[in-house]
């Protein structure tokens, strides 16, 4: 994998939408942060506007999504959130310049499908943090906007997380890559399919049913995405839901079950996904997973 350079006060960083719109109190704390920490910040021609859930029409957003690609003095593009909407412009962009010069691109969510596609397509790391939505001072510098920072400025990574009762012991290391659960299933079968095979898979998701979680997961199982792993990391299941008619089974419970046949270490409750607790995460980057009585992740340089 290659990795975009690091920034440097003085940089610019663009904030683009190329998935649901936003308002604008929230893109303007996102600016005061990225100025606080000494970049110059530049904004999409359409990132405030709306046509129905999205920020702009298709063609809108990505006029917006590659002129940044190409303008080579930005450094790095922060979506201003998620929503839907991605998966209808990725193949329409054009990454020729974006190969040459990489830059970060940085989000989750919706933005899995940036992920996905980089990774599989032309082997750049990406970062997977909070987007513009979620982006403000943190008095603790060790979580959401702390460690997207630190990441972006090439400070070293390494997180200790609370044990579960599902975790399944052992040692690993690999790529992470993943994301959205429900993302990376959409993207099965399309040219930003995830690869998987080798590597240390990380998952979350939002408001979904349980049922559906676990229809998902068989899923990823059926077509080989869970089997060849080094590892798997699961983050926030927020909000999830039951039918009148009970599943039967937690959300964790669900993942565990559908996992149980593997050898790969296992952990839950990773500081990540639609919560406040946001941790960035290198995707592509080499890192150390360990699973015993507690669970660590460390990023190598």
């Amino acid at each position: 994998m290659k990795t975009p350079p690091y920034l440097k006060p003085g940089d610019k960083i663009a904030i683009v939408a190329p998935a649901g719109k936003i308002a604008k109190e929230k893109i303007d704390a996102a600016i005061k942060t990225l100025e606080n920490w000494g970049l110059k910040v530049i904004t999409g021609e359409h990132l405030l506007g709306a046509h129905f859930q999205y920020s702009a029409t298709d063609e809108e957003r990505v006029s917006d999504f590659q002129k940044m690609l190409d303008e080579d003095s930005v450094r790095a593009i922060v979506c201003a959130r998620g929503g839907y909407g991605s998966n209808r412009i990725i193949d329409k962009l054009d990454f020729s310049r974006f190969i040459q010069f990489p830059k970060w691109i940085i989000g989750f969510s919706d933005i899995t499908v940036f992920h996905s596609h980089i990774h599989s397509n032309f082997q750049i790391e990406t970062i997977h943090g909070t987007m513009a939505a979620g982006l403000k001072e943190d008095k603790n510098s060790d979580h959401t906007s702390g460690t997207l920072q630190k990441a972006l400025f090439g400070e070293k990574l390494d997180y200790q997380f609370e044990p579960h009762p599902l975790n399944r012991k052992g040692n690993a290391e690999g790529m992470p890559t993943g994301g959205n659960l429900a993302v990376l299933c959409s993207l099965i079968g399309t040219p930003s399919d995830i690869q998987t095979d080798g590597k240390i898979l990380f998952i979350e998701d939002v408001g979904e049913h349980l049922y559906r979680l676990d229809r998902m997961m068989w899923q990823l199982k059926r077509a080989g995405k869970l089997n060849k792993l080094a590892g798997l990391i699961v983050g926030g299941l927020t909000e999830m839901k039951d039918n009148e008619t009970p599943f039967g089974k937690t959300p964790h419970e669900i993942i565990s079950d559908c996992v149980k046949d593997y050898g790969y270490p296992v952990c839950f409750g990773f500081p990540a996904g639609h919560q406040d607790d946001n941790r960035a995460m290198v995707f592509g980057r080499k890192v150390r997973l360990t699973v015993n009585e507690n669970a660590e992740l460390n990023f190598g340089d």
